[in-house]
């Protein structure tokens, strides 16, 4: 017993020193993280964390059998007792997200962002070999072809045919967007066209892990539609997810059927992935959304983390609630994080005519001083926390010359363009010279330790301090661990 409580106790000790280096003392610039706020730590950690709510849609003949039963819940039927309240949290999730995402149908039960492009590529095998059309759906019941960004140039490896379209695609029948040939950031929407009407392909995947710039949505919806093809436009937003809208991009607006993401980088929720789309029962793609559902439960999960569930609407209260000012800020930003590397000296990508960036995320190359990994690594010993990041001229991930930078997490922590500034001026330092900044930083970071864009903490401390004697399986402790 000893050896496991002393064992114990490392792990604890090791968590507090993470948890203090990472939240206090360190910049943290990774684009694909965000810190949620203490409303939706304390919900993750909530009595639901532990719980089941396994559901599916009823379907006519059951929901005759089922009209008294506790079971069925709306249409759904659920298959465990206990789940009222988690029926409650997942209707307000889909309501609160499609008010934010502007869509009239949420699936809010996948656990991440790749998971959610899986389902909808499930769902699209089994939508296209309902009638099966075999200029889209291949002998093998698989899609003919997609539409996708390569992984080099910025793809997500969701959307890849050895990532989530594993065996969704006849082959490796994807064709990648192409380029703008003077900045390899943006699309050529022209030739992206003459494209879909040579390939036509029946699904187009929008959406990167290297996002600086706007997708060329609306040429694409023209295109399809002047053509008259069936294909759907899919637009995975998991890195611009909290700053889709007027400061960014606008999708559903722009013509895409269908938005996948995970929810936990500009969006500032807990990790989990979602799905959005406006296919009502008017749609014709009414069965599209029915198989994603059927793809979601039973097809790619059963429970779908409920601790977190609870968490993502708080978070999506938060994000309907602070929308307009943090997305500015973050947007702002980034442009003026950018134009402050460049001024350090240090070279960054995006093309200097577009601001370098349209979102949160900043590239810049270092292959002037060092090997990206190299140099990424210096960062961490200075307590700057980034990506190092294949750049498009880059023969592989293996020798990366790039390093890629996001300020949504510190944007929420309080800093502004003028702390970005000194951010850029520490990173100049180490990338340039090869100082040491790492004292400097871990003092700079002193000033940015409350979070914005959430609730007053003092409207719910009692609520707060409520919630913790309930999770704590004694309340005796609670007086003892907290006092």
């Amino acid at each position: 017993m000893e050896e496991y409580v002393k064992k114990a106790e490392d792990l604890l000790q090791k968590v507090f020193t993470n948890t203090l280096w990472r939240q206090s003392q360190c910049i943290n610039l990774i684009p694909s993280e965000n810190t949620p706020s203490v409303f939706v730590k304390f919900l993750e950690i909530s009595d639901p964390a532990g719980r089941y709510a396994e559901h599916k849609k009823a379907m006519k003949r059951e929901r005759k059998l089922l009209a008294e039963s506790r079971a069925l819940k709306d249409d759904q039927i659920f298959y465990y007792q206990g789940t009222d309240f988690i029926h409650f949290v997942e209707q307000k999730v889909n309501e609160e997200f499609g008010k934010y995402i502007g869509a009239t149908e949420v699936e809010s039960r996948p656990v991440s962002g790749q998971q959610a492009n899986e389902v909808v590529f499930k769902a699209m095998v089994k939508f296209l070999n309902r009638t099966p059309d075999h200029a889209m759906c291949s002998q093998t019941g698989r899609m003919t072809c997609v539409m996708n960004n390569e992984l080099t140039y910025g793809g997500h490896l969701s959307a890849q045919p050895f990532g989530a379209l594993f065996n969704m695609v006849e082959g490796d029948s994807v064709v990648n967007f192409p380029l703008n040939k003077d900045n390899h950031y943006l699309l050529d929407a022209d030739e992206m066209c003459r494209l879909i009407e040579e390939h036509k392909p029946p699904l187009i995947v929008f959406g990167k892990s290297m996002f600086l710039h706007p997708e060329p949505v609306a040429q694409a919806r023209k295109c399809v539609d002047d053509l008259g093809l069936n294909t759907v436009i899919m637009y995975d937003a998991a890195h611009v997810m909290g700053i889709l809208g007027p400061f960014f991009q606008d999708p559903l607006k722009e013509g895409v059927d269908v938005i996948t993401g995970s929810t936990h980088k500009t969006f500032f929720g807990p990790q989990r992935g979602i799905i959005a789309a406006n296919m009502d029962r008017k749609s014709p793609l009414r069965k599209l959304w029915l198989d994603i559902n059927s793809r979601a439960f039973p097809g790619s999960l059963s429970n779908h983390h409920l601790g977190t569930l609870t968490a993502m609407l708080m978070a999506c209260l938060e994000m309907n609630a602070f929308r307009p000012a943090y997305q500015k800020a973050v947007v702002d930003n980034a442009k003026a994080f950018a134009q402050s590397l460049a001024d350090f000296g240090i070279p960054v990508e995006g093309g200097k005519d577009r601001q370098y960036t349209s979102s949160h995320q900043v590239v810049i190359k270092v292959s002037d001083f060092g090997d990206g990994k190299e140099i990424a690594a210096l960062l961490e010993d200075n307590n700057i926390i980034t990506n190092y990041q294949a750049l498009p001229d880059d023969e592989s991930f293996i020798n990366p010359s790039g390093i890629r930078l996001g300020v949504s997490e510190m944007t929420r922590f309080g800093m502004d363009k003028q702390a970005f500034h000194t951010v850029a001026g520490f990173m100049a330092d180490v990338i340039k010279d090869k100082k040491p900044v790492k004292d400097a930083v871990k003092t700079f970071r002193k000033d940015y330790l409350d979070m914005r864009y959430t609730f007053a903490k003092d409207r719910f401390t009692g609520m707060l301090r409520s919630i913790m004697e309930a999770v704590l399986p004694y309340k005796k402790d609670f007086s003892a661990i907290f006092s």
